[in-house]
């Protein structure tokens, strides 16, 4: 394996190699416009083993991996999956992208061959309110900028597949309507890869007979969309043409399912994203090498990167650094219940990313006073953690870490509270500062993987059973998962339900969409409530993706901008050079 001293380029790292306390560092986008990149043929072939004509280069410094050299790896062994995950989130953030990154990096420096795989950013949060998703500080995956916006065009191939489909169904009621689709029954919405509330609800084909026939519709993001579910779950060019076949769009008069292969839309919709479908290579700032690949939300799809890049990455890697969205009540429930039943694959640990802000704000303390020392407001808060490490160890069935991901104004009396209280729960708390000092900041964590890896014997454990009817299976996430008391349908959605389980799509997992700060489905609720009760307004069938979407609260599948969006901020100046973007 090449030396650490040989892939060092980036001289911050050198400078960083001794582990201190975080510092103040400059702004994502500068390190990340600093850095000097390793050429991706280069790091392809010096890392993976990949030939430069299996690659198809975007530019020098990312390049998507066909598809026909991932199959020659199909008989290769799997490394070791490490899924990262976090605490219920919180205003201050948490740095869980930031976190996996770290640990990447911190793999390589004692000696692993790792990788990262992660999802894509959508450029709604990054022009909103969430910003990029491609790390920060010294834990970047670069190039940061092609990242957060265009990269290699997976978004809007994605987009352009679910808009022809959109366009099908309309052209085929203008057109004399042969399958006898029911227009009040179409559920299928156009998407766009931002945040416009206007779009949410509309009226489209005004303007007369030649115009098509007036309905109402809508847009949603386009990581809300089905196809962004499909294309993460798809393992081939054949399964995804029989995931898009099998999306239902709508009902006929007489109540039949009508399919996008009835309206011959599953080939189109396929060529489209056949080039798509190969996963994205790109690196971190340590040169350590990153698949990006997909991009579905996590509270309303299943939030985890493709199965492509995954399974790829776990037949080039020794240890595979993945991450699911949000919370371990959402993201790695979803990991596990949704990606992992279907393709197969299994984490070995789960790393719990949590910050003393984080504890202290579900403690009761305000945003404003996070950087105030306060041990009691830690206390109060570690019930939210507690409650996502006994979710891991009992229902997920895997061997915790939790990385303490330290800012500057964390106390070393508050770092030591932590880790004691975490160690009374029988787990392991390990401080990282790979913000600040990037991979030598997360050695430690690399160290305590690993040998948490090696000293275990579990298997991940599903949350409810594949028999389980849909209520069974929804009821077993909010009272094993959420700490709910109860689940109830509002009267609209349980009709919705038992249509689908008539229809013969009982058998599917489920895929809660519930807000991503609290454990109820009442955002301002912190810590750990219990007793509470989880009411799915809506039910929804991703019969493409293989799982059933139950919304629960205010949850919206178009997001709306801010009062003072992010995109305030990102300006670029007469010589191209972009600043603001984090």
């Amino acid at each position: 394996m090449d030396s650490w001293a040989q892939w060092c380029h980036y001289g911050r790292v050198t400078l960083n190699d001794e582990k201190t306390a975080p510092a103040a560092v400059p702004a994502d986008i500068e390190i990340a416009e600093a850095a000097t990149l390793t050429p991706i043929a280069e790091l392809a072939t010096e890392r993976l083993g990949i030939s430069g004509e299996d690659l198809v280069p975007y530019g020098h410094t990312k390049a998507k991996v066909s598809l026909d050299y991932l199959r020659t790896l199909e008989d290769h062994e799997d490394g070791t999956l490490v899924l990262v995950t976090a605490m219920s989130p919180t205003p201050a953030g948490e740095g869980k992208t930031t976190t996996a990154v770290g640990l990447a990096d911190g793999l390589s420096r004692i000696g692993k061959k790792a990788i990262v795989a992660l999802r894509e950013p959508s450029m709604g949060p990054v022009f909103g309110i969430k910003g990029g998703a491609a790390g920060g500080g010294y834990a970047q995956v670069v190039p940061m900028v092609d990242i957060n916006l265009n990269f290699t065009g997976d978004f809007a191939s994605i987009a352009a597949a679910n808009n022809l489909l959109a366009a099908l169904i309309d052209n085929h009621i203008h057109h004399g309507n042969a399958l006898g689709i029911d227009p009040r029954t179409i559920t299928w919405k156009r998407v766009v890869d931002l945040n416009d509330r206007a779009l949410r609800d509309i009226v489209i084909s005004l303007g007369g007979v030649a115009n098509g026939f007036p309905r109402e519709d809508g847009f949603d993001i386009v990581v809300a969309s089905e196809v962004m579910a499909i294309f993460c779950l798809s393992t081939s060019i054949a399964d995804l043409r029989k995931r898009l076949g099998d999306i239902v769009i709508g009902h006929t008069r007489d109540k039949r399912p009508v399919t996008a292969r009835a309206l011959k839309a599953d080939g189109a919709m396929t060529v489209i994203l056949r080039d798509a479908l190969a996963p994205n290579l790109v690196q971190t700032l340590e040169h350590t090498p990153a698949m990006i690949h997909g991009g579905p939300f996590a509270n309303i799809a299943h939030g985890c990167n493709s199965v492509i890049a995954t399974r790829s990455a776990l037949k080039m890697a020794d240890y595979v650094v993945t991450e699911a969205g949000f919370g371990a009540d959402l993201g790695a429930e979803k990991f596990i219940d949704i990606k992992c039943r279907k393709s197969g694959l299994r984490p070995k640990a789960i790393v719990l990313v949590a910050t003393v802000r984080a504890l202290k704000y579900h403690g009761g303390m305000a945003v404003a006073d996070l950087k105030t020392e306060s041990i009691d407001a830690l206390t109060a808060g570690m019930a939210n953690l507690r409650k996502h490490l006994r979710n891991i160890i009992d229902v997920y069935g895997l061997p915790p870490v939790v990385a303490i991901n330290r800012f500057p104004s964390d106390t070393d009396a508050e770092i030591a509270a932590l880790k004691d209280l975490v160690a009374a729960e029988g787990s392991s708390a390990v401080e990282c500062t790979h913000y600040s000092h990037g991979g030598a900041g997360a050695e430690e964590l690399a160290r305590v993987v690993v040998d948490t890896v090696a000293g275990s014997d579990r298997e991940v454990q599903f949350v409810y059973a594949d028999e389980a009817t849909l209520a069974e299976k929804a009821t077993a996430i909010a009272t094993r998962v959420y700490g709910a008391a109860a689940l109830t349908f509002d009267s609209k959605a349980k009709k919705k339900l038992d249509q689908i389980e008539a229809e013969g799509y009982g058998h599917l997992p489920v895929c809660m969409a519930k807000t991503q700060s609290s454990f109820s489905t009442d955002p301002t609720l912190r810590g750990a409530p219990t007793g509470h009760t989880v009411n799915v307004r809506e039910v929804r069938l991703a019969a493409g993706a293989g799982f059933v979407v139950m919304v629960t609260g205010d949850i919206m599948t178009m997001p709306g901008l801010p009062k003072v969006p992010a995109s305030d901020n990102i300006e670029i100046d007469d010589e191209g050079r972009i600043t603001g973007l984090s």
